[in-house]
């Protein structure tokens, strides 16, 4: 017998693999589940985590479970995002949490039926930010999270990482932390704008259904945040244009004046220095990932670099 039925699902009980094995000894936790026939297929789409979509006799509803991956734990508080995946799923903006276990970090939410991820090319329709806009307000309004972490927190934890691994960085990277000390003095100055913020707008993190809203998922990077640095992750992650920017920080804010589009910009350089960042320690944490992160922290470190030399950068600081 393979364990393997007609729809792609594996019972439990019939793992092959250290993965599958893996799935299964998270399975074995939850406790509401224990005595059931349970079904597990791959979910396709996460960079570090492993995905899979669950089915459980006696009910209709499939489920998703995320299993953190080695090294992840470095860069994400677990109870902090099960605080902010719980709240979207109350707002209606997120699927609902099923369960969540502190120690492992394992999680288990609704599978959403007819959803799909968004890709790059759903991004490319102006209706997809205007979507999410309209999430990242319902998502802002309200009480913040019990935890405080700005872009700043991420930024200068990822230079101590680099440093204590001794993670090889761009040589024009004194360059990069000296426009963006410079940086973090103007926005404290100005009076950070808190909100409790996903702060990860990879495209997959997105998911559509014909005549259905839009759903937020995975909060592993969720924290209290400046609202600005909100909207300009959004922007880089997609390269909008500087019309299209314009037009959806006057979609984000009500109005559009050169101190809010001066602050998304500079907030902009900071998304890029911390994912940078971020990407470079990543690449240091494990040889197992099948992504060269090195490559792409030290590209968004240098478009980092050239947002700091745009002629404007000088009068954007000032206009925080």
């Amino acid at each position: 017998m393979s364990g393997r039925d007609t729809t792609g699902n594996r019972a439990v009980g019939t793992a092959r693999t250290d993965t599958e094995r893996s799935v299964e000894t998270a399975l074995a936790a939850i406790q509401p589940w224990h005595g059931k026939r349970l079904e597990y297929a791959p979910v396709l789409g996460g960079l570090q985590n492993s995905n899979w979509r669950i089915t459980v006799e006696g009910t209709d509803t499939r489920y998703f479970l995320k299993i953190p991956g080695a090294g992840s734990e470095t860069f994400i508080d677990r109870a902090l995002a099960n605080e902010a995946a719980h709240r979207a799923g109350v707002k209606g903006i997120g699927p609902e949490l099923v369960h969540f276990d502190s120690d492992t970090g394992v999680e288990v939410i609704e599978f959403l039926e007819g959803y799909r991820a968004c890709t790059n090319g759903d991004f490319k329709d102006v209706a997809i930010p205007r979507q999410i806009i309209d999430i990242y307000r319902e998502l802002h309004d309200g009480e913040l999270l019990t935890v405080t972490k700005t872009m700043f927190d991420m930024i200068d934890e990822h230079l101590a990482q680099a440093h204590e691994l001794d993670v090889k960085l761009p040589q024009d990277i004194e360059l990069i932390l000296g426009e963006y000390q410079v940086a973090k003095q103007a926005l404290l100055a100005s009076g950070l704008d808190l909100a409790a913020c996903h702060n990860d707008p990879m495209p997959g993190n997105f998911l559509v259904a014909d005549g259905e809203p839009m759903k937020l998922v995975d909060y592993e990077f969720a924290s209290n945040n400046e609202r600005a640095y909100e909207l300009a992750l959004l922007t880089t992650e997609m390269f909008y244009t500087e019309e299209l920017i314009n037009e959806l920080v006057e979609d984000f804010y009500g109005r559009a004046d050169f101190g809010l589009l001066a602050r998304v910009q500079v907030c902009g350089a900071l998304a890029d220095t911390k994912w940078g960042l971020w990407a470079c320690v990543n690449q240091q944490l494990s040889s197992a990932w099948d992504f060269d992160y090195h490559k792409y922290g030290c590209w968004k470190l240098m478009r980092a670099r050239l947002k700091m030399s745009d002629p404007r950068w000088p009068f954007w600081l000032k206009a925080l």
